[in-house]
């Protein structure tokens, strides 16, 4: 379907989007890199470290192993010009573990060098040594044979330092043939043999080494130069050409301005002074010696500063790096969690167009053997209306013809005891009116007997047996009245209900004063009064109420 289509590309869409984070293309990584070694060389350092720490943060970011290392190490490059060695080395041990763990032989020979160069910067000879044959092993076994050339020539002048001047000049034999093609190279090699021959005393032909590299003018050659003139000048003083000497440091001093080249020269000329017994000379360049250490302690100091204060800043720099970074995860996490959810709301409701697309068709089917149903259903229904409507009239009639029978029945029942209760009025009028004869009859106050005959009829016309059994045989008549009107007035009494019962069976009032043995006004008043407790307006009101609560009676 056209929709679900949709919807499924929709959702893909959205899956690939959660996974694929904003990649950043290697060469924007690379030009950082490129961009940090030349301000290095250029000796920018600040702006330096800092394009290398924002590489170093990239390539951690995407696994970018190579570029990690050429950061790394590079900013260890960095703090080695700066004198910072304690940093260097930290920077460079960093870059020699991604070496191992993460890249080929190449990147670990590069490194090693560099770490073997500090040692030798801080004349540790054989730690120098050391990490110099380690790149050297590794060069030779991946045949690579510039790196071989290269760290031979290394191992040729740490040889010489160690006057193993055998090992040296081996090692030097085994470089130069190998850089015939790389003269940016080959001139270090040149200078180690002509160091090696001048500790072998075999000053001629390493003047003619040198000769040549004295005479460089290339900017890039500087320190094959000056390097040059300082073994040409020591193998003139050994020589006791104390002249040549003298003109070779002098041409160090006018060539180069660097502290450390300026201080070696005055200690040179310092020895040459008083090789020659010019005391006078030998102490002005002793002077120039201490001027000259005090100069370069200055610059270190301030070299120190600087690189306190660059290595602050790129704290704060990789600090800012960090919190960006926290950031951009935070911002990361919660565009994933929106992603989310808006992929299964999406599904939610794919499921339910598809649930509702399967209901739809179910509802055709249903609606149609509902329609099928209801048809049949419908006949039957007809058929059983008709015969509920036939059974309905039966037990209409049934019920009617029950219902006649028992008000029939309660009506005759009634009778009885509305015959019982005249009967019984009757009699008491009868007694009553014999009572009255007999205390009217002159002399009947005193005979006590006959008195107590007059109490004794007194006592029948007042007792309440008859008055218990008329109740007894009213409740069997009207089964469940006095209690509904019990329930309904639960403050009537006892006698209350006894009027009420002569009110039902429809006795007047005079009739009930004669039954209770009250006067008319008093049967008046009383029903008044129950009238008031049943809330009704008038006591003629009482009889249809009455007969209402015992309708009620019936129903139920």
């Amino acid at each position: 379907m056209p929709k679900n289509k949709l919807i499924f590309s929709v959702i893909l869409m959205l899956f690939l989007a959660l996974h694929v984070k904003a990649q950043v293309p290697k060469e924007a990584c690379d030009s950082l890199i490129a961009k940090g070694v030349r301000l290095m060389l250029d000796g920018e350092h600040a702006q330096s470290l800092e394009l290398l720490v924002k590489a170093e943060a990239m390539a951690q970011e995407n696994n970018w192993h190579k570029q990690h290392f050429l950061a790394v190490n590079n900013i260890g490059a960095n703090y080695y010009s700066m004198l910072d060695l304690g940093e260097a080395l930290d920077n460079y041990l960093e870059a020699y573990t991604i070496a191992i763990k993460e890249l080929d032989d190449k990147y670990e020979m590069i490194v090693l060098n560099n770490i073997a160069i500090l040692y030798l910067k801080e004349d540790k000879i054989d730690q120098a040594q050391e990490y110099f044959t380690k790149a050297f092993t590794i060069a030779s076994e991946n045949t690579d044979s510039t790196k071989i050339a290269f760290y031979a020539v290394n191992l040729g002048l740490v040889a010489n330092k160690k006057e193993e001047l055998k090992k040296a000049e081996n090692y030097f034999a085994q470089a130069i043939p190998l850089l015939k093609e790389r003269p940016d190279i080959i001139h270090k090699a040149y200078l180690g043999k002509a160091e090696n021959l001048m500790l072998k005393k075999q000053y001629t032909p390493a003047k003619e080494i040198l000769q040549p590299l004295s005479l460089l003018e290339d900017k890039s050659q500087h320190e094959t130069k000056i390097y040059a003139l300082q073994l040409l000048s020591q193998i003139a003083r050994e020589q006791n050409d104390i002249a040549q000497a003298l003109d070779y440091a002098n041409a160090i001093l006018k060539n180069s301005d660097d502290v450390e080249d300026r201080l070696e020269a005055f200690q040179h000329l310092a020895k040459i002074y008083s090789q020659a017994e010019q005391y006078q000379e030998a102490l002005a360049a002793k002077d120039s010696v201490l001027n000259t250490t005090q100069a370069l302690n200055a610059i270190k100091n301030g070299r120190l500063f600087e690189t306190n204060r660059v290595k602050f800043e790129i704290q704060e720099y990789r600090n800012q790096l960090q919190e960006n970074e926290e950031k951009l995860e935070a911002e990361r996490t919660m565009f994933n969690i929106i992603l989310a959810a808006a992929i299964i709301i999406i599904l939610l409701i794919a499921w339910a167009l598809r649930n509702s697309y399967i209901r739809g068709k179910q509802r055709k089917v249903i609606h149609a053997r509902s329609q099928e149903l209801m048809a049949l259903a419908l006949e039957k229904e007809k058929s059983d209306k008709l015969l509920l409507e036939k059974k309905l009239k039966e037990e209409e009639a049934r019920a009617l013809l029950e219902e006649e029978r028992l008000k029939n029945e309660i009506e005759a029942r009634n009778r009885k005891l509305s015959a019982k209760a005249l009967h019984l009025l009757e009699r008491n009028e009868l007694l009553t009116s014999l009572v009255f004869e007999l205390e009217d009859s002159q002399g009947m106050q005193q005979q006590s007997k006959l008195n107590a005959y007059i109490r004794k009829l007194k006592g029948l016309i007042q007792s309440d047996n008859e008055w218990e059994q008329f109740i007894k045989h009213f409740e069997e008549v009207n089964q469940g009245f006095l209690s509904a009107v019990k329930e309904k007035h639960p403050e009537l009494n006892a006698n209350d209900l006894r009027f009420i019962s002569y009110v039902y069976m429809n006795l007047t009032t005079k009739e009930i004063a004669n039954i209770l043995n009250i006067t008319d006004a008093a049967a008046r008043k009383r029903k008044e009064r129950i009238s008031r407790k049943m809330d009704l307006e008038d006591s003629s009101l009482l009889f249809g109420y009455l007969s209402h609560i015992q309708i009620e009676v019936s129903h139920f």
